[in-house]
């Protein structure tokens, strides 16, 4: 494709040279959007050139502006607005732009498929249900992995299982204590919210034994550590990681309850992984290559037997790697889990962490001992790091059960989704089976677009009632844009007009409005680009919300169809669908899926 930016930025160049004598990089040519309350598709930023050109803003720009009328094919007009040169593209340009596009069939999408990148995401712990903090996570993983498949990689989704450790044991030292042999099915109740269930028991009784304890003259730090249910979980890790058969029975049944409410969740949210990694297998793994690290004196054991890294030259701390009595911490397990991937992938370019922001300094910690550790892959590694899910009364706590459930928000939103359509009154056309796929789609998609429309480094406070509106950037307003061309799609195949592989010559009149939205499809390429270089999909999200703003703008300005069958209509037909093409293929690469009637 052509880059329009870059050949216009060639264009300016050459016309410095000739009117001014004035050579310069092209990077040091600033193009721009134009702003939406000026004429013109691209902006010139005259001012950096001004002492070199020893001319005025006014008399740069009309030079520039004339010398690319007269001299180039791109543009038709232009306008000076107080050193900024306005440039409007021709109309045989955008016709040529027009013809690319409807020549490439599937535009944006490149199907090589010759580099592969590791997307890791989710990674839930085995003692609690999904929750609105995961969907973040869920949705901006899954949606980077399908914008590297959409750019060329071969892209394998994964996520890693936090199946061990104390807090596993809390859910399975409660359920022991007050679960009286009760299952998921007993209680008729999804397992990843039974086993929740106990989790939030455990720390309710651990309150009520800390404060019994405090009273009875510990402190509080003393008393956390020393009451019995505590105890209990502690010796229970112990003999999980002896290999206590009991124990290990009751671990994997209890851990398969969980996996099999999370299965039930991700098929909901049409979400899927290629491979899991599960902690209790791959701490082992990270025991031994520490154990090496000592050996060849990357690692250092203190007396105690505990072992340490030193990363003060790296501008970081001393960071603890084994435990004084050989258990493992968080780092362990994540290097032995880097390891095995890419002994599993070994043509994987880039292995994408999709973690909390939260976990920022440990994923330097991480690379950084991958790097000693000289594994020359370790660079290649990358923390996709987002802020925070912040509900109207603050912070979720799993511990205190004050969380948003990820299968109540979607219920919740399905309800919603179903309140706004009736309140419109266009479900008429469907029957009851219909409607129930329509609000999935409609809610789904609201929580979806909501989640990512935003940068992935700033934080989020969820509305979701904000998120399913039909006007404004949301994810209902660019679906019902798209049900809205599919409905002219079918008003036109009913009619046996023709738009489908047409090439449109200079005959068919352009209006500003047909001009806007063939540039802005035009740069989906390089928009998807730019998401995959600053793993965003909210840059997406922008693009497919201009997109159908653009699109209705035209929609209410001239009719699409008329009863005139000529190239123009022939035309305005295939922009319609070219639009609705791009919308199917912007929203499926957020995990959206689109409906034909709304």
């Amino acid at each position: 494709m052509i880059d329009i930016r870059i050949e216009i930025k060639h264009e300016i160049r050459k016309a410095f040279k000739k009117l001014y004598n004035y050579s310069c990089s092209l990077d040091s040519i600033s193009i721009d959007d134009t702003p939406k309350n000026f004429e013109g598709f691209y902006t010139l930023i005259i001012f950096p050139h001004l002492k070199k050109l020893n001319s005025s803003p006014d008399e740069v720009g009309n030079s520039i502006g004339k010398y690319l009328i007269e001299n180039t094919s791109i543009v038709s007009n232009y306008n000076i607005i107080k050193g900024f040169l306005n440039l409007d593209l021709s109309e045989k340009y955008i016709i040529t732009l027009f013809n690319t596009i409807i020549k490439s069939k599937n535009w944006g999408i490149n199907s090589t498929q010759d580099k592969e990148v590791m997307v890791e995401f989710s990674s839930p712990n085995t003692n609690k249900p999904l929750h609105l903090g995961h969907l973040r996570n869920i949705f901006l993983g899954d949606s980077i992995s399908r914008i590297y498949n959409s750019c060329g990689y071969k892209t394998h989704k994964v996520q890693i299982i936090n199946d061990r450790g104390i807090h596993i044991c809390k859910s399975m030292v409660a359920w022991k204590n007050f679960g009286k042999n009760s299952s998921p099915d007993t209680n008729s109740i999804k397992g990843d919210k039974f086993v929740g269930d106990y989790y939030v028991m455990f720390e309710k009784e651990q309150k009520k034994q800390v404060k019994k304890l405090v009273e009875g003259g510990f402190d509080k730090d003393n008393a956390e550590n020393n009451t019995p249910i505590m105890k209990e979980a502690i010796d229970l890790l112990k003999k999980w990681e002896n290999k206590d058969k009991s124990t290990i029975e009751l671990w994997r049944k209890m851990n398969n309850w969980v996996y099999d409410g999370f299965d039930k969740t991700y098929n909901i949210l049409g979400v899927s992984f290629d491979k899991n990694y599960y902690e209790s297998d791959t701490y082992l793994l990270g025991k031994k290559n520490i154990e090496e690290g000592v050996s060849k004196k990357i690692f250092y054991r203190e007396d105690d037997g505990s072992v340490w890294v030193n990363l003060q030259k790296e501008g970081l701390d001393n960071k603890i790697l084994l435990r004084s009595d050989g258990t493992s911490v968080y780092m362990t397990q994540d290097i032995g889990t880097a390891i095995k991937r890419f002994e599993d992938y070994p043509n994987i370019k880039k292995q994408v962490y999709t973690v909390g922001n939260e976990q920022d300094y440990h994923f330097k910690v991480l690379f950084k001992i991958l790097e000693k550790l000289d594994y020359k892959w370790a660079k290649e590694c990358y923390h996709l790091s987002y802020g925070m899910i912040d509900l109207p009364d603050g912070k979720m706590k799993s511990r205190e059960g004050k969380v948003v459930d990820a299968d109540d928000l979607i219920d919740h939103m399905i309800d919603t989704a179903k309140e706004r359509t009736e309140q419109l009154g266009k479900i008429d056309d469907f029957d009851s089976s219909d409607l129930e796929g329509l609000y999935k789609k409609i809610a789904l998609g609201a929580l979806k677009y909501y989640l990512l429309r935003v940068d992935p480094k700033k934080k989020i406070l969820f509305n979701p009632q904000e998120s399913i509106d039909f006007h404004g950037n949301t994810g209902p307003f660019i679906q019902y844009t798209y049900a809205r061309i599919k409905s002219i799609i079918r008003r036109a195949d009913s009619l046996g007009l023709k738009y489908k592989d047409i090439d449109i010559e200079n005959s068919v009149k352009l209006t500003v409005r047909h001009k806007k939205l063939i540039n802005h499809i035009y740069t989906y390429p390089s928009v998807l680009n730019q998401a995959v270089e600053n793993y965003s999909p909210a840059l997406i999200c922008q693009f497919l919300h201009d997109l159908s703003k653009l699109f209705n703008s035209f929609y209410q300005d001239e009719k699409i169809i008329d009863n005139i069958k000529n190239e123009t209509t022939s035309f305005k037909i295939a922009l319609s669908n070219l639009t609705s093409n791009t919308l199917y293929n912007g929203l499926s690469l957020l995990g959206i899926d689109v409906t034909e009637k709304m």
